[in-house]
């Protein structure tokens, strides 16, 4: 006897990818997840490709490892995928202290951030 299977939490025509522990800041990611929510799957991969900040390419890989989950494992149209969701998550936060004048320290503050990207096939109109 085992346990009984969990249900599927995402719907038949969803897929999703999750990226954890990004070494940047949850504020700074969240522009980039902002900038491709609600497109298409093809338009967020062009808006990505070109975007000037260091931590799109992260995003871009997390994108099209949600894209080939949903081609391979739930068989979606891969021309009809919407990003339905981007979202951010703050994960732990590395803390350094920096040595001052006259035995003083400052405190530096390093955060990490975790990303999820569900992407769902529209039928076409």
């Amino acid at each position: 006897m085992s346990k009984a299977k969990t249900p599927r939490a995402l719907a038949d025509n969803q897929a999703k990818a999750v990226l954890n522990n990004i070494r940047i800041s949850p504020i700074k990611l969240n522009y980039v997840a902002r900038s491709i929510r609600g497109l298409s799957a093809a338009e967020a991969l062009k808006q990505l490709a070109f975007s000037p900040r260091r931590v799109a390419v992260d995003v871009k890989k997390v994108l099209q490892s949600a894209i080939a989950n949903a081609e391979n494992n739930h068989d979606l149209d891969v021309d009809q995928l919407v990003v339905k969701e981007a979202y951010v998550g703050k994960a732990f936060v590395m803390k350094r202290f920096r040595a001052r004048a006259r035995g003083r320290g400052a405190k530096i503050l390093k955060p990490f951030s975790n990303l999820t990207i569900v992407v769902e096939e529209k039928e076409a109109a």
